[in-house]
């Protein structure tokens, strides 16, 4: 057999820690067995819900241990080019949900404009991997296009994803909002984090958050202008502040605040972290607008290349569309 091809199957159970897994499903199952344990319904469905992936992904690898012995190369390669991708998706928030925040950059209406066709486009990609999504919070722009916006991503393994696409995206192309349509380069910024549970999430205080509850700006809903339903969170130790506004009832608008906030306290101390791992390897390149992942040029050529992987297609109307597949990908295999 293929000795290139053996690596990659043995690569795929190192990957996988089958022994780790039996033990997790040992453990999840002696808590099934308890009589308290749907006390608690929506703490226990997730438990249910991760026993059922660990036992799957279990199967998947004993079923691989007996294809590397069985000796049929052909269904062995085809078995390592199907579960080579889904380890890459192993991180310990990649099987769950994520927030999606998009920034429009310097560059006024152009840059806003950008940053909506941005968010059609991932809005797009969710629909194509059928998970659901809600729209925390929007802030348009003042002629066009569109600020600020955050989703809730909720489907399998969506963070896992998205974390793909977390990073500065560049658009040139020839501006629509002027009359000699000069070339015009706008930037927006797509901010990416999991959902993270409050019982293994960051502590947050009450003392520390400060709330202010304000009417909904902007178009939509029966309710905007009219009753103080949307909340700016502040968490005083870190300067971090959250809106949501989107939610017809204040309290469904808090619950997503501090969602949101608990991702962005999660997401400060993980990278403080990297900071610290890579401080004595040379360059950093913290997470923000200097972080440039991804062209798309309409003009005078048509091109999107992403400049972590180099993968680039001239197919942009499709990627516009939401066909993100091959990029993030490309991405998972490089950095996983």
């Amino acid at each position: 057999m293929d000795e290139a091809l053996l690596t990659r199957a043995r690569d795929i159970l190192n990957k996988l820690e089958l022994e780790d897994k039996r033990k997790d499903i040992r453990e999840l199952e002696a808590e099934t067995m308890k009589q308290d344990f749907w006390q608690d319904p929506q703490t226990a469905a997730k438990k249910m819900k991760l026993l059922s992936v660990l036992q799957k992904e279990l199967e998947e690898g004993e079923m691989l241990e007996l294809m590397i012995g069985s000796g049929d190369e052909g269904e062995l390669s085809r078995e390592v080019d199907r579960m080579e991708y889904a380890v890459y998706l192993s991180g310990v928030y990649d099987r769950g949900d994520a927030i999606v925040a998009l920034h429009s950059g310097q560059g006024g209406t152009e840059a806003m404009d950008w940053n909506a066709m941005l968010s059609r486009m991932y809005q797009r990609y969710f629909e194509r991997k059928g998970w659901e999504f809600e729209i925390l919070d929007c802030t348009m722009g003042e002629e066009a296009g569109i600020k600020s916006i955050t989703f809730h991503v909720t489907g399998a393994y969506a963070y896992g994803h998205m974390k793909a696409e977390a990073g500065v995206h560049r658009l040139v192309r020839q501006s629509p909002f002027n009359a000699d349509n000069l070339r015009q380069t706008s930037f927006a910024m797509a901010e990416v984090l999991p959902v993270v549970e409050d019982a293994v999430g960051p502590v947050i205080k009450e003392d520390d958050l400060v709330w202010d509850f304000f009417r909904s700006g902007g178009k939509g809903g029966q309710n905007v202008n009219k009753v103080s339903t949307a909340v700016r969170l502040t968490h005083t130790p870190t300067g971090i502040i959250v809106t949501c506004q989107t939610q017809r009832y204040q309290g469904q608008n808090r619950e997503y605040a501090l969602k949101v906030l608990r991702a962005k306290l999660w997401a400060a101390q993980e990278e403080e972290q990297r900071q610290e791992e890579v401080k004595m390897k040379g360059a950093y390149k913290t997470p923000g607008w200097g972080n440039q992942i991804r062209s798309y040029v309409l003009h005078p050529y048509h091109m999107v290349k992403d400049l972590r992987t180099q993968y680039e297609t001239s197919h942009t109307e499709s990627v516009l569309d939401g066909d993100l597949d091959a990029f993030i990908t490309s991405y998972l295999k490089r950095f996983s």
